[in-house]
């Protein structure tokens, strides 16, 4: 179980989070939606332990998140930030090999990142440098070592993840929220920072909504998608499950036609 109790963060005298409660229960894929400046990436970070909270706590399996050493959460959790800034010309390859947590053998090493590269579909990419690649692929190498984190860990861990869509096509949007609910089926916790409405409605069991680092709305999406809701939270009327006037586009699956490699 990952806990956050009435976590606080200030900056400058100013709160980005204030009060914030929520819980992930194993099995489970939490989207956590609002507007810019909500504070979705600062509770992320205050869960994943990159910021410590000003007031409140988190727990991870009851246990308070400050009181694990670094090896001990790379085992029992994996974070997937916004950004990742790779300096050194590594291949794709070797990118995602720095995810497997205590794997020393070069044999399982390669095993478990072929299996990664494989889950996002760039096994092709393996020997490319990661430089090269579109802002999109690059994001998918960083999926992929986040997957080899957990694997390597031996156990189902807790998977974090920041706007893990946004550089990505429609097709490997689907494709990343599909492994997040495998992942999940494992008995797997996760949290997911999201902007689209429609994948955070499809993809989560429940939806945490931020406004000024509070939780204005938490509950099953069916509860929390709402006129009135999305009204308050972006300060745009709309009308949910409403036709508009001319085409749009909505996926219906998770999966997509054949696999692309």
């Amino acid at each position: 179980m990952y806990e956050a109790r009435a976590v606080q963060f200030r900056r400058k005298h100013r709160a980005i989070l204030d009060g914030v409660d929520m819980t992930v229960a194993p099995g489970r894929i939490v989207a956590i939606v609002g507007p810019n400046g909500a504070g979705k990436s600062t509770l992320l970070k205050v869960l994943t332990g990159e910021l410590s909270p000003s007031g409140g706590d988190v727990r991870l399996d009851g246990r308070l998140l400050a009181a694990w050493t670094p090896r001990e959460l790379a085992r029992r959790r994996a974070v997937l930030p916004q950004a990742v800034s790779v300096t050194f010309p590594f291949t794709v390859t070797e990118v995602v090999a720095l995810g497997a947590v205590g794997k020393p053998m070069r044999r399982e090493t390669e095993a478990l990142v072929a299996r990664a590269l494989e889950a996002v579909e760039l096994s092709s990419f393996a020997h490319r440098f990661y430089e090269e690649l579109s802002g999109g692929e690059r994001q998918r190498v960083q999926l992929a070592r986040v997957f080899a984190q957990l694997w390597s860990g031996g156990q189902n861990g807790f998977l974090l993840l920041d706007e893990p869509t946004s550089n990505l096509d429609l097709s490997h949007q689907l494709l990343t929220l599909e492994l997040a609910r495998k992942h999940a089926e494992t008995g797997a916790g996760v949290v997911c920072v999201l902007h689209d409405l429609n994948l955070a409605a499809m993809a989560a069991d429940e939806i945490v909504a931020l406004r000024d680092g509070r939780v204005i709305a938490a509950g099953a999406p069916v509860s929390v998608v709402t006129d009135a809701l999305i009204s308050e939270l972006y300060g745009v009327r709309c009308s949910v499950s409403d036709v508009p006037s001319g085409p749009f586009v909505l996926p219906q699956s998770v999966r997509r036609g054949a696999s692309r490699h």
